[in-house]
């Protein structure tokens, strides 16, 4: 019975927040995407919203349809979803890799700017939650060698577009910014507009693949 009970999963710690909303808390940003991705296909009753970050979802309902008690028991009944069968829309985004750090991360990984670019058009990335800036999403899958440390000295102004390297992830810039990503590239490829319904082309969930333009 011990034994059972050591093997048993850990259920994800679910707390009120606000009114009509959850914060459920995880020990993981891998915990974080699977979950995020069970809840989503389909959302329980009544759920309206899932706002993922690094450790945490925050999941907002309907009041009118549902109540905390089975939107928090939803979400610990709810198996999270393993990385093959993960659905997703997938954005394939045209990369120029030229950007101004990309000896440094060379440099930095033991490898030549060729390899760096050849690795990160290998990959099928996932948005696993957004922030920063509108549109900014933060893509997991990245190959452990491109895992770089961020510029000791941020840059004051990154135009929109640059892709960078920070850590375990990468990302695009979807406007001109502040920033202390690695940059390794840049897309013409437009990531936010308000006029776009949704405006964010990357979300919780996307799947993303860089494409390598101008070889």
């Amino acid at each position: 019975m011990a034994g059972e009970r050591d093997e048993a999963p850990v259920k994800p710690r679910v707390l009120p927040c606000g009114d009509a909303a959850v914060l459920v808390e995880l020990d993981s940003l891998e915990e974080v995407v699977g979950l995020a991705a069970a809840l989503a296909d389909p959302l329980p009753p009544g759920v309206t919203e899932l706002v993922p970050a690094a450790r945490t979802i925050l999941v907002r309902y309907d009041s009118a349809r549902t109540d905390r008690d089975a939107v928090a028991r939803a979400v610990r009944e709810r198996p999270p979803r393993p990385p093959g069968e993960r659905a997703g829309e997938v954005v394939e985004i045209p990369v120029v890799y030229d950007g101004p750090d990309l000896d440094e991360v060379a440099a930095l990984a033991g490898l030549s700017p060729e390899e760096v670019v050849a690795l990160h058009t290998s990959g099928e990335y996932v948005v696993a939650f957004c922030g920063f800036a509108p549109g900014f999403g933060y893509l997991t899958g990245l190959d452990p060698r491109l895992h770089v440390p961020r510029r000791s000295t941020p840059r004051t102004r990154v135009p929109a577009g640059a892709v960078g390297l920070a850590g375990e992830f990468t990302g695009v810039y979807p406007r001109e910014s502040p920033g202390g990503w690695q940059l390794i590239g840049r897309t013409e490829r437009r990531l936010f507009d308000l006029a776009w319904d949704p405006p964010a082309l990357l979300r919780p969930g996307t799947r993303v693949r860089f494409v390598r333009e101008g070889a």
